[in-house]
């Protein structure tokens, strides 16, 4: 985009949003207001999802794709806008880098998506730390309300991965400085607060799920909630802009909605849906992603998402490298670039464990393979005959080196194998069954484990969320991402295994049971050498941003 990014105002013209509905940040951003969406007059678009195989080190490039894939339905004729979530500085400042996209299929204006943005993740950890300090205000002026200082479930958040945060003591330093206590820190992406954004379809909706956040249990173990706190008033106040979903743009200028950054290991892993429901509104397809592997985002954007909020999709891309298989079929990193068709050949049994998961659900899959310049036609022959075997349709992409005419061969292919008639997919799960039931589900069909192991503190949890009556609620399953096991070491598609429930959490003004899985940590820790470290300012320019 050597001539910069359209105007907003553009791009939002284009989608039949007039200017009375954008609240302007800058020339290159907007956040929409809601009533954009009841003035549209359109039938509303086809949603496609687009996940991924299991994540490796080598990546995948699944928001890649997902951008690429909207520019080349933009050159192919088609109205078309993107729905995607925000990234977070967690990864941004750890192992990752950005989270726009790479090469010539990203968003803009990539760096201040990457930093800050229009504020939607400082509001939340604004809120979400509201109400801590007043569960603990609450305590320390005479506990009218009874709280259990010991059984105080509501920890704070921040938006950066510090692992000495995750275990801390609060209070210290004299009777005027509180009462001390144990508590912690999550990660803002963790937090419910960003689950209650993501997943509430208005303000007044938002309101009702941040009433019944459940932050402490009595000493008689009666539950305590953000209203009976009297903070839902101010948490509003917080987040009133933050609900209003973000217009941006693709470096072809494609529409973007980016709006919500739940993680899908530790958390729901999707984009809000109002961005969702805004996009479809207002184009023909909806491109929106679900974190990392189908087996964890994509499982929660149908079990959780899509059931409350009665949306459905007409395709699921699934995104696989050439890299990634090798990375699945036992090749260390060092060596992925090295042509290996039969060590491609051996990682092809995670491609077809999740193709099965997609099948599951009574969805139409599209395997599109992210092209590296590395990749030979013999590494791409083996999975396109895997694709066939698999009787599924299949599209090299090469939407990093050419941006949307890299991505009008998966476009096309997109359009002709997407429902022309709605036949709605088929959960997992019903949100009614049994917690136990629901997480079997989920591991042994999603995850292809033999069985579920729970701790004692597991199960003391679960009969108390049965207790409290929170037993009907979907699962939101906490899982190390790199592999189907809760093992994160374990490649390719592990068989023989049973996965162990170490906790389970409740985040009811979501509205979602979240089961802790191995040693899955909602609080992420900094790698030896964070991206940070590669990051400056100079000259007014940003530099080591992406990452690599």
């Amino acid at each position: 985009m050597s001539a910069g990014p359209r105007p907003i105002t553009e791009v939002a013209d284009d989608l039949g949003i007039h200017r009375e509905h954008l609240v302007m940040y800058g020339d290159d951003k907007a956040k929409v207001r809601l009533a954009a969406r009841e003035a549209s007059k359109r039938t509303p678009g086809r949603l496609v999802l687009v996940s991924a195989i299991t994540p490796t080190s080598a990546g995948e490039g699944k928001t890649t794709t997902s951008i690429g894939l909207a520019q080349g339905l933009a050159k192919i004729g088609e109205s078309v806008c993107l729905a995607l979530r925000e990234p977070s500085l967690g990864p941004t400042f750890g192992k990752k880098g950005g989270a726009t996209g790479g090469g010539k299929s990203i968003i803009v204006p990539a760096e201040d998506i990457n930093m800050h943005f229009t504020g939607d993740f400082h509001a939340i950890s604004a809120a979400n730390n509201l109400l801590a300090a007043m569960i603990d205000n609450s305590i320390y002026q005479g506990n009218p309300l009874d709280i259990d200082s010991r059984r105080v479930l509501w920890r704070r958040v921040v938006d950066l991965n510090d692992r000495a945060l995750r275990h801390v003591v609060i209070g210290l330093g004299g009777r005027l400085q509180g009462v001390p206590r144990e508590t912690g820190f999550d990660i803002t992406p963790a937090s419910e607060v960003m689950a209650i954004l993501c997943l509430a379809t208005d303000a007044e909706d938002m309101r009702q799920r941040l009433s019944r956040i459940l932050v402490a249990l009595t000493h008689d173990g009666k539950p305590i909630t953000a209203a009976d706190l009297e903070a839902v008033g101010a948490m509003m106040v917080l987040l009133r802009d933050a609900l209003l979903p973000n217009l941006v743009q693709t470096c072809e200028g494609v529409p973007a909605f980016v709006h919500g950054g739940p993680f899908a290991n530790i958390a729901h892993g999707c984009n809000s849906v109002i961005a969702t429901r805004m996009a479809m509104a207002h184009a023909d397809w909806t491109i929106t992603e679900a974190g990392f592997g189908f087996d964890l985002g994509a499982e929660k954007f149908f079990d959780i998402k899509c059931v409350g909020a009665d949306l459905d999709t007409a395709a699921v891309v699934l995104v696989a490298t050439v890299r990634a298989l090798k990375r699945h079929g036992g090749v260390p990193r060092d060596d992925i670039a090295k042509p290996n068709p039969e060590a491609v050949r051996r990682g092809i049994a995670n491609l077809e464990k999740h193709v099965e998961n997609i099948h599951i659900f009574t969805e139409v899959p599209v395997v599109a393979l992210n092209k590296f310049a590395t990749d030979t036609t013999e590494e791409i022959a083996v999975v396109r005959e895997a694709c066939a075997r698999l009787k599924v349709p299949f599209a090299v992409s090469e939407i990093f080196a050419r941006g949307g005419d890299g991505g009008t061969d998966l476009a096309r292919i997109v359009v002709e194998h997407a429902e022309k008639v709605h036949d709605p997919f088929q959960p997992l799960y019903a949100w009614d069954e049994p917690i136990k039931d629901k997480i079997r589900k989920i591991a042994t069909k999603m995850y292809g484990a033999e069985g579920v192991t729970y701790t004692k503190q597991a199960e003391n949890e679960i009969r108390q969320l049965e207790d409290l009556g929170y037993a009907q609620l979907p699962v939101s399953m906490a899982k190390a991402p790199t592999s189907l096991s809760d093992d994160p070491a374990r490649a390719g598609r592990p068989r023989d295994f049973n996965v162990v429930v170490r906790s389970v959490l409740v985040s009811a003004g979501a509205g979602m049971v979240v089961p802790l899985l191995g040693a899955i940590m909602r609080m992420p820790g900094l790698p030896k050498v964070p991206q940070a470290t590669r990051m400056d300012y100079k000259d007014g320019h940003i530099t080591g941003l992406l990452g690599g």
